[in-house]
Parts: C-alpha cells; sequence; structure tokens
C-alpha cells in the first residue's frame, strides 16, 4: 500500500484530517501544511476527486537525510522509481529547499533527476529513456537536511475545479476557501451570506459542502494517464461520487458592490453547477441586511492590495455595523489586518491563523 502525501494551507490541516479520516485513507501523520497517509490505487483516485482542502495528493518514494551530494545522489537511486515509471515516460524533477546545506536547487534537481535515471535505466535494461509517455513529475522538499521525494498524481493543483475560468483582483484560493467553509460548520440545508462575494469562490465551497458535490468532479489528474493505475478505479471513483451527492436544501445568497463582479459569481456559478442555489445581486456593505439563519463567510478587500488600509479600517467598521455577528447568524471573516478586531467593533469568539498565499492572516470567528 503506497505511502501518500497531501499538502494544505498552513492552518487547516485538521479539515483535511477530518476529510482524509472520511474517506478512508489510514495511518495519518499530521504536520504543518500537510498530512502523509496510506491509501491503495482507489485512494489515489478517491483523495484526488474527492479532497477539497488538499493541494494536490503525492507518493511518497522515500524520506532519508541527506548533506552532501553524493548523499542525495544514492539515497535517490535507491528510490523504487521502476514501480511507477516506465521506460518511455516523462519525469521532470523539480522541488524546494530551505534551511539546509544543499541549498541550490537546480543542483539538486539535477542530481536527482542524474540519480533517478540511473535507477529507471538498470531496472527496465535500457540504455536510453525518451521520455515520450506520460507525464510522471518527481517533486522533493529539503527542510533542515530531511529530503522527501514524491510523485504527483495530481497535475494541475487540486485549486483548480474548472469552474473560475476568471476571477477579480483579490480572489481567495479554493482550497481555502473549502477549509474556511469546513471551520464555519457548513454542512447540508446550511443558509450561506457573502456580502463581498468577489468571484463567488466561497459561495461555490460552501454549495460543494453542503450539496455533497466532490470539488474534482469537473477535471482530470496526471494519474489518469498512468498504466499503473486502471482506467476502471477513476471510472468508479467517480461513479461513487456522483451517487453521494445531495439535492436541495441549501441556500446561498452573495453581493458586491461592483457590477462585474456580480456578473463574474453568477458565471461562476453556473460553470460550477450550483447556480440555482445561490442568489447573486449588486449591494454596498453599507446597505446589507441580515439573512435569518445565514452564516456569513467573507474575504473583505485587504489594504495592502485593493484598498488603502484607512479605508479597509472603515470598511470594517460598516462591516461591524451592519452584519452584527450572533448564534443565530455566526460571522467568520478573513483579514491580515491585527487589529481587525477593534476596527469591527467586536472581539472574535475564536481565531485561526491562516495564509492566504504568503500573506499572514486570522479567521476571525463569531458565533455566540
Amino acid at each position: 500500500m503506497p505511502k501518500l502525501c497531501a499538502p494544505c494551507h498552513f492552518g487547516i490541516e485538521s479539515s483535511l484530517a477530518f476529510e482524509i479520516r472520511k474517506i478512508g485513507g489510514q495511518n495519518l501523520v499530521v504536520s504543518d501544511g500537510r498530512i502523509a497517509f496510506e491509501g491503495d490505487d482507489a485512494m489515489i483516485a478517491r483523495a484526488n476527486i474527492r479532497l477539497a482542502t488538499a493541494e494536490r495528493v503525492l507518493i511518497e518514494l522515500g524520506t532519508f537525510k541527506a548533506e552532501s551530494f553524493s548523499e542525495l545522489f544514492d539515497n535517490v537511486r535507491a528510490l523504487p522509481f521502476e514501480e511507477y515509471i516506465g521506460p518511455d515516460d516523462e519525469f521532470p524533477v523539480k522541488g524546494h529547499s530551505l534551511k539546509s546545506k544543499l541549498h541550490s536547487v537546480p543542483d539538486c534537481q539535477s542530481i536527482i533527476k542524474k540519480a533517478a535515471v540511473e535507477r529507471l535505466r538498470e531496472k527496465h535494461r535500457v540504455r536510453t529513456l525518451p521520455e515520450t509517455g506520460a507525464r510522471r513529475q518527481i517533486q522533493f522538499n529539503i527542510l533542515k537536511d530531511e529530503v522527501s521525494v514524491y510523485l504527483d498524481t495530481s497535475g494541475e493543483g487540486l485549486h483548480k475545479r474548472g469552474y473560475r475560468r476568471n476571477s477579480n483582483d483579490a480572489p481567495i484560493k479554493e482550497t481555502l476557501a473549502a477549509g474556511i467553509v469546513d471551520l464555519a460548520h457548513v454542512k447540508g440545508g446550511s443558509v450561506v451570506c457573502d456580502p463581498m462575494c468577489g468571484s463567488g469562490t466561497i459561495l461555490i465551497e460552501s454549495a460543494y459542502k453542503s450539496l455533497g458535490i466532490a470539488p474534482g468532479l469537473r477535471r482530470s489528474f496526471a494519474a489518469e494517464k498512468w498504466d499503473t493505475i486502471p482506467k476502471n478505479v477513476w471510472e468508479e471513483e467517480r461513479a461513487s461520487a456522483r451517487a453521494d451527492m445531495r439535492e436541495g436544501g441549501f441556500k446561498a445568497f452573495g453581493y458586491d458592490i461592483d457590477e462585474n463582479a456580480v456578473a463574474l459569481s453568477r458565471s461562476n456559478c453556473r460553470l460550477a453547477g450550483v447556480g440555482e442555489y445561490v442568489q447573486i445581486e449588486r449591494r454596498d456593505i453599507s446597505l446589507h441586511r441580515a439573512v435569518d439563519g445565514a452564516i456569513t463567510i467573507c474575504n473583505p478587500p485587504y489594504g495592502e492590495r485593493m484598498l488603502e488600509v484607512r479605508e479597509a479600517e472603515e470598511l470594517y467598521r460598516k462591516m461591524g455595523e451592519v452584519l452584527r455577528p450572533s448564534k443565530n447568524n455566526p460571522c467568520y471573516i478573513i483579514s491580515p489586518h491585527e487589529e481587525f478586531e477593534k476596527f469591527f467593533g467586536k472581539k472574535a469568539d475564536k481565531k485561526r491563523k491562516l495564509y492566504n498565499g504568503m500573506l499572514k492572516c486570522q479567521l476571525f470567528m463569531y458565533y455566540l
């Protein structure tokens, strides 16, 4: 049974761990920004199709310590590449290194590639590797001289669901939005409101969570082209995911001051297949009226990117005046502003540190 690894945004490891356990992943090991687990070929397909908060699904080929290029070469050469990479397959190498003696990424790429080539030539008993077949992306991570080598089964990042062909100036990544939706306890029958909906990502991810829609149903994955995983595995996992979808009971309301954002959100919701559940209108936040029983989730504009800081702070004041979070109308707001609570006018019941890209944020949770 292969060892698998799913990277995620810092701060939503608990959400991803719950997802992995729910789909049958075994022997989970949780660390900052990633979760290791075990599963068979069906699990590789299932994880790619169903996981909402994972960035991608990797097969772990091996981990070891290396402080020199010779150690790196010897340990990589010992890894079982031939179990996944055929004599004709393409196998590019990419990765990163942090706080390690082997700090030159291009040199590490070259060494790992050379070691993989020698291993594959020997095991497949060939002199040349044309690399004209399916792509098997090799990834490496070196942290404090500890090396991990993976094969990427996803291809494009799992945040690319296939529904967001366009976005506004400051979109939130789909996987992060899904994590926030989970932390907001959206479930079947929930009512969700995003008063600054932008491109509609939070609304769509809320719909997916409530309606049991697997986020990867509308896209393909790199490992689907591998002959090491039977085609019927993918077909069966997609059929199983469709069978688990729920109908009705969910409603969402989205608002934005920008007419273009409103049109974009409507378009993306239709592409995502959830347009019938979402009502989107043009409305300034100052005119917001709470929807009874709705969970408010939003990603307001950040002063560093779209507004001057003072304008952002004034926006937070307006939000505090109109949102008025309570037990019946909980609010979950992500912001990088360290004094958000001061301007919002209410101390959060709980906070969670998250990263939106490289931007350190807090999820301010109001539910009491």
